[in-house]
């Protein structure tokens, strides 16, 4: 077999296959495997008129199928798997190859297997990509790290089946070295774990504050995706309330479980945002609420516990209210927006990443599952202001949420009397007046650290670290 193949896919579940089929569609020549050969031989059955596939049915045949340098995307299960194909396939490359790992790796991973494989003169690329099995085949988000050199091979064939930004930009972008791609796609569904919340949050005050029926709601968040709310989460949310269960005949989100899954990504930016020690209090409220669904022994026994009941309001207080709740939503999902790029900041200056925030926003305006409108006006403030420490001190971003805060305070402050849990809302506020406080009482949680541990503090009127023996005098001791 003649190595005639431009790109290589292992790995044919539903995202591998979509992927290989989005190559294939796009001009390339695509060579397929899988560890079961069926898939394989499926996939070029059912789709081989989309474009060029050449199958091969074991690694060998799939390495010699490829043309130098040999590019070779695995789309199998994070983990050992991940590692179990690397070491089936890097033993047949040769310097200047390059294995793209395409699933939701943790970026540790990513990093110790790109340093590995360097070792051995083979590039590793961890890419992430998001919008699901339908932006596998038209079109994602890529997110791919790795070396420049890398990317110089790779970057081309990625760009022709990348999702395309409204001014016909692919949403794909270096993002930086090792494992820079896969904490930036971590980010990204750190994001879309605070979104989806906070969607939540705004759906269920419309229904146990305005009395608004699920069908209501669909046709108020279907106006709201025609405004600065405009967003793929918005839209399908509109589609989730209307639909109606061909079963009972009632709102579909009225059969569902009200118990909500995770893979663990978002997870894993709550856990990394306390190593960098970098507050996403939004993130971490909904991966907290996701958690708290799921106990239904804890719900069960607490159903009992004394609290308010919502009264419905009346026709005309409901839209004013809904008003209310949009500007909550609109304030809280900037929020949420500033803290992953804030954390992603981090994640860059401890690793060395140098990633182009304002490169990020671009490439999440199309394909990923949180692209929205707003993305567009992210993107040109890092544009403008690469520095820029966050979101919330970008000029335009300041101002609307300033003219949001009496609303968003009225909403937080409804649910609270009305007894309707709202995490993620609360949060976003709390975050907004901890950052615009001149003082916070962080000065006392550091006073009684001192006292009970000598921890030591810092002063406001001079230099150095100081301790106050806590006896009978009271006095006081520079400690370094």
């Amino acid at each position: 077999m003649s190595g005639t193949a431009q790109i290589g896919v292992t790995g044919l579940a539903v995202m591998g296959r979509n992927l290989a089929r989005n190559f294939a569609r796009n001009g390339l020549t695509v060579a397929v495997h899988n560890r079961t050969a069926a898939k394989t031989r499926a996939l070029v059955e059912e789709f081989g008129e989309e474009g060029r596939f050449v199958p091969a049915e074991s690694a060998e045949e799939f390495v010699a199928a490829l043309e130098r340098p040999r590019r070779l995307v695995v789309m199998v299960k994070a983990g050992e798997a991940t590692d179990a194909v690397i070491e089936e396939f890097a033993p047949l490359l040769e310097e200047g190859d390059v294995i793209i790992d395409g699933g939701n790796a943790h970026f540790e991973d990513t990093r110790r297997r790109e340093r590995e494989l360097r070792e051995r003169g083979i590039h590793f690329v961890g890419a992430g990509v998001s919008g699901g099995e339908e932006g596998a085949l038209h079109g994602p988000s890529i997110m791919p790290g790795g070396s420049a050199e890398s990317y110089a091979s790779l970057g081309p064939l990625l760009e022709r089946i990348a999702a395309r930004a409204p001014d016909g930009t692919p949403c794909v972008t270096h993002v930086g070295p090792d494992g820079a791609g896969h904490f930036v796609k971590m980010v990204h569904n750190g994001i879309e774990y605070a979104d989806m919340q906070l969607i939540a949050e705004a759906y269920h005050l419309l229904r146990a504050v305005a009395g608004y029926s699920p069908a209501k709601i669909a046709e108020t968040f279907r106006g709201w995706n025609t405004g600065r709310l405009d967003s793929y989460l918005i839209e399908i949310t509109a589609e989730v309330l209307a639909h109606v269960d061909a079963a009972t005949g009632g709102p579909f989100v009225d059969v569902v479980a009200d118990r909500a899954e995770q893979k663990g990504t978002g997870r894993w930016t709550v856990q990394i945002a306390l190593d960098l020690g970098v507050p996403v209090s939004g993130i971490a409220e909904a991966v907290f609420a996701r958690s708290l669904s799921g106990h239904a022994d804890l719900r069960e026994v607490s159903r009992t516990l004394a609290g308010p009941t919502p009264e419905p309001l009346d026709e005309k207080a409901a839209e004013a209210f809904a008003a209310q709740v949009e500007q909550a939503l609109y304030a809280s999902k900037i929020v949420s927006y500033a803290q992953g790029f804030h954390q992603i900041r981090a994640g860059s200056e401890q690793y060395g990443w140098d990633v182009d925030l304002g490169s990020v926003a671009s490439i999440w305006r199309a394909g990923c599952i949180i692209r929205a409108a707003f993305l567009d006006r992210i993107r040109a403030a890092y544009d403008a202001e690469p520095e820029l420490v966050s979101l919330l001190a970008d000029k335009r971003f300041g101002e609307e949420i300033g003219a949001a805060q009496d609303d968003w305070r009225a909403v937080v402050a409804a649910a609270v009397r009305g007894g309707v849990p709202v995490p993620g809302f609360s949060a976003a506020l709390a975050h907004y007046d901890a950052l615009r406080a001149e003082r916070l009482p962080a000065a006392l949680t550091q006073g009684q650290r001192d006292f009970f541990g000598a921890h030591t503090y810092r002063r406001v009127d001079r230099e150095g670290s100081f301790h106050t023996l806590w006896g009978d005098d009271r006095s006081e001791v520079t400690a370094g």
